[in-house]
Formats: structure tokens, C-alpha cells, sequence
């Protein structure tokens, strides 16, 4: 038998498995890097965090994802570079993060990467395609990190799901609903990173793992964006320039205009959708001086856009489920801001940190990934359910040897 083939036998046999969870999202900030203890599968899954860092992007690796992330003229050159480059990366970041914990590589069992997106794009935003076809692209290749730590890695997680009629996103529901599930408390599991999305749990004594889950348009993006555009900063820290604005009306309608914010999901999108040139074509149809708005103006409106239409999105998808819960996680968590609107738009209902659930925020998108590559690594697979009803178990994620 090949000897990694029968490593990833013994693996998959162990009652817990280390499994390290990476997640680099749309801000392009870093990596998220969450060292779990993953025991059982399926419904008997439990999650232990053992460790947990997010490792900064210098500006050069910042500047290089930027230049190809999220844009549609791109220098082929420039991906096939930044796959390469960006996986090795992420190897070190991995080593260096195991040293600094006192862990030795041999004691990992599996290292889970989403990779970055550089590009999603589902049917739905498709009007110039003959064939529609849902799509997205992750850089950060698999073999690269395999090679370099000599750890199992799995990566290329949204694939399949694309593969079985899924748009590729969100897949936090698939864990969200193994983990978190509750038989006495419908739970909403709101994820605010640059794309908001959240996942509705019912109260089910059975919990059969039936959810809803969708994205809900702009989390973070068009903060970030904006902020880097007028005011030189990465991000509108404790929103800080938001808050010293005041809401536009005018603008604040014409870009809840758009039709994508009319349909009740579920769906995804990004940032490639919700741009700085949307935000201008909006304002530019109903006949708004865009350049004639103050910044801060701007950026308090595109927090209200985003507070708005994630509360609007969950009120629509709770109205049949008694006294929901609201547990937030993701970047805007820390947007006192965005909080505060949220919660005035949810009036009535809990809104509460992800963390009183007893797990870090902050990790909880890497461990997610790391609960995906344990199910590829031990389980039957995730229930999922195709446009047209139809249930299959899958799995999600391709297996890159060391050797």
C-alpha cells in the first residue's frame, strides 16, 4: 500500500484528530491559523481549540492580493505566481506558529486550507455568459503546503459544492449545523466578514441538521474600501470615521435599488459584485452627486447599508421561528457601529457575542475548515441539498500528500 495512502487510513481511524484550520478572507489582512482537536464525526462531532493566531500580511504580500483579487483584468502571470508563492507562505506562517507553540509537526494530523478567493462569481451575476455556470477561484495550492510542512493537507473546499449545484458559498451552515444546533433555541449564527451571511438553526428536538443559510450582500468590503480610498486607513477601526458622519438618505435608497437585495436567498455574492464602481453606478441612477457627499457621509451610509440588510435578510427568514437568537462573529463584531444599528433593526430580538457560545470569534472560521477536512478524513459527509430538493452526503476537499 502507499505509505501516505495508509497514514491517511490511520488517520481517519483515530478517535480525535489534530486537525490546523487557515482562513484568509476578503480584507487580504492575514491568516487565521486555529490548531483544533477534532473528535468523532457527523452529529457526533466536538471541537476543542487548542490554539489560535492570525498572522499579519506584510504591505508587499497585502499589495500583490489586491492586484488580483476581486478584479476582472488581471496578469496571468501575476496568479500562477501568487498560487505558488502565497501556499509557501502559508506553509512557514504554519511552522512558525507550531514552533511558538511548543508543537512538532508530527503531532498534526491534517492541516485544512480554504486558500484565498481571488474571484467569486455565481450564475446570478452573469449576464454577458452564454452558459451560466456558478463559479469561484481560491489560490494557494495544496501541494505547496503538504510539501512544506510534511503534513496531510486538504484544501479546494468549495468545489464540490459548486460541482452539486451550490454556488461555493456560505459553507459555514454545513458546521453550523453540526456544532451549534440547539433542541430549545432557533439560533441565527451571523458571520459579518467582507461579505455578510448567517445560518438559521431551528429549535428541533430532533436536530435533524435542517437550516437556511445565505449571504446577505456587503459586510466589511465596502467599509474597508472606502476607508482605504479616502482616508488611507485599512479599516474604520471602532468605526470611528463612520460615526463622526452622518447617514445620506438619497444614497442610502438608491443602492438599496439594487434587485440582488430583493431576493430573500439564498445566495452569495462578493466583493467582486459589491464594489467602489457599484456604489457610483448606484448613486449615478438615481442622480446623486457621489463625489459631492462628504467621506465620512459615505462611509457612515455603506455601515447603515450593511447593518440594514443583514437585520432585513434575518427578519424575513425568522418571521415562522419563535424568539430567535442572533450570535454574531466576524469582523464587524468588533464595528460598534454596524452593532448598534443591527440591533436597532432587530429590535425584539437577542443579539449576542459567538464567544457566550464558549468558542473564540475570531477563530471561528478557520475551525470551521478544520470540522470540514475531519468529515472528508473520518465521516460519511455533510447533508446537502441541491436547487432541486434533492439530499446527498458530500464531502468537501482535495487531498494533498508531503510526498
Amino acid at each position: 500500500m502507499n505509505p501516505s495512502v495508509k497514514k491517511l487510513a490511520e488517520i481517519s481511524g483515530k478517535e480525535t484528530r489534530t486537525i490546523i484550520g487557515l482562513m484568509s478572507g476578503t480584507s487580504l489582512d492575514g491568516l487565521d491559523i486555529a490548531l483544533c482537536n477534532v473528535t468523532g464525526s457527523g452529529k457526533e462531532t466536538e471541537v476543542h481549540l487548542s490554539e489560535f493566531i492570525t498572522r499579519p500580511y506584510d504591505d508587499e504580500v497585502a499589495s500583490a492580493l489586491r492586484k488580483i483579487s476581486s478584479v476582472e483584468d488581471v496578469m496571468l502571470k501575476d496568479i500562477c505566481y501568487m498560487h505558488t508563492s502565497l501556499a509557501q507562505l502559508h506553509a512557514e506562517m504554519i511552522m512558525g506558529a507550531l514552533e511558538e507553540w511548543g508543537v512538532s509537526p508530527d503531532a498534526v494530523d491534517s492541516i485544512a486550507s480554504h486558500g484565498q478567493t481571488i474571484y467569486h462569481y455565481p450564475a446570478r451575476d452573469q449576464s454577458s455568459e452564454k452558459r451560466k455556470l456558478n463559479s469561484t477561484l481560491q489560490i494557494g495550492d495544496g501541494d505547496q503546503i503538504a510539501s512544506k510542512t510534511g503534513i496531510i493537507t486538504i484544501s479546494d473546499f468549495r468545489q464540490k459544492h459548486i460541482a452539486h449545484g451550490g454556488e461555493g458559498a456560505p459553507m459555514a451552515a454545513l458546521v453550523d449545523g453540526l456544532l451549534f444546533g440547539s433542541d430549545t433555541e432557533t439560533r441565527v449564527m451571523l458571520n459579518i466578514g467582507g461579505i455578510g451571511n448567517f445560518t438559521v438553526l431551528p429549535a428541533t428536538p430532533e436536530n435533524d441538521g435542517h437550516y437556511f443559510t445565505t449571504d446577505t450582500g456587503p459586510g466589511n468590503t465596502l467599509i474597508d474600501k472606502l476607508t482605504q480610498k479616502f482616508f488611507s486607513r485599512d479599516y474604520d477601526k471602532n468605526a470611528e470615521i463612520a460615526l463622526s458622519g452622518n447617514i445620506n438618505p438619497a444614497l442610502m435608497d438608491a443602492l438599496l435599488q439594487d434587485p440582488w437585495f430583493a431576493e430573500n436567498g439564498p445566495k452569495s455574492t462578493g466583493p467582486e459584485y459589491f464594489s467602489l464602481s457599484w456604489i457610483e453606478k448606484r448613486a449615478e441612477a438615481a442622480n446623486i452627486e457621489f463625489g459631492e457627499i462628504a467621506a465620512e457621509d459615505i462611509l457612515a451610509t455603506v455601515t447603515e447599508l450593511s447593518a440594514y440588510t443583514i437585520a432585513e435578510l434575518i427578519s424575513i427568514s425568522v418571521q415562522d421561528h419563535k424568539s430567535p437568537k442572533i450570535y454574531v462573529s466576524g469582523g464587524g463584531a468588533h464595528n460598534p457601529f454596524m452593532m448598534q444599528r443591527i440591533k436597532v433593526h432587530l429590535s425584539g430580538m437577542e443579539v449576542v457575542p459567538f464567544s457566550s457560545l464558549g468558542y473564540d470569534p475570531d477563530a471561528k472560521e478557520a475551525a470551521t475548515f478544520a470540522v470540514l477536512a475531519n468529515e472528508m478524513l473520518a465521516g460519511e459527509g455533510f447533508v446537502f441539498e441541491d436547487t432541486s430538493g434533492e439530499k446527498s452526503l458530500l464531502n468537501f476537499g482535495k487531498i494533498s500528500f508531503p510526498d
